[in-house]
């Protein structure tokens, strides 16, 4: 059986950092040498014998982001089960953001209205300790809000700490 898994956000947020953690075992350092992702990197991943995840880590380039809705849209966004969508928490963008990712809900609802949406708010060791939670749930609040009539799942995350295992802790729960 093979799942198919879209892993999008903004150029630089840390979707294929966090898909070599999370799917290959690399190590947060290893990731360093990790290049920006040229439009759909494909991946199949075997997991509990039969399952087979179909990972599709798609470049956040704008002009990739654009393509996905328009050009490739059905391609892209048919058959999905999961949409990991990162956020770096420090973008100075968060609007612009948002468009993309409700561009993302909206093609979701159009073609594969039954998949499992998560969002990562990531980079979190990069905000003070003190403002962490908070920060969190605003975010998510907002994710929340834009994201409806689908439900979403956030998570807090970073590679250099054991938030990312959280998301990883889906595979075994059955979420992909």
């Amino acid at each position: 059986m093979k799942k198919k898994v879209l892993l999008m956000g903004k150029s630089g947020s840390g979707k294929t950092s966090m898909r070599s953690i999370i799917f290959a075992n690399y190590i947060a350092r290893d990731t360093m040498r990790l290049a920006a992702t040229i439009d759909v990197e494909h991946s199949h991943v075997r997991f509990l014998g039969n399952l087979v995840l179909n990972l599709w880590d798609c470049g956040g380039q704008d002009i990739f982001m654009e393509n996905y809705f328009t050009s490739q849209r059905e391609q892209i966004f048919s058959g999905v089960e999961v949409l990991i969508y990162v956020f770096d928490i420090e973008s100075v963008e968060f609007d612009e953001d948002l468009q993309h990712y409700r561009s993302c809900i909206d093609a979701l609802q159009a073609c594969s209205s039954n998949a499992h949406v998560f969002c990562l708010v990531h980079k979190m060791d990069l905000v003070p300790e003190h403002l962490r939670e908070q920060t969190f749930k605003q975010r998510e609040r907002d994710l929340r809000q834009v994201s409806l009539p689908m439900v979403i799942t956030c998570f807090a995350t970073s590679i250099w700490d054991e938030t990312l295992y959280k998301v990883r802790a889906l595979k075994t729960d059955g979420m992909l």
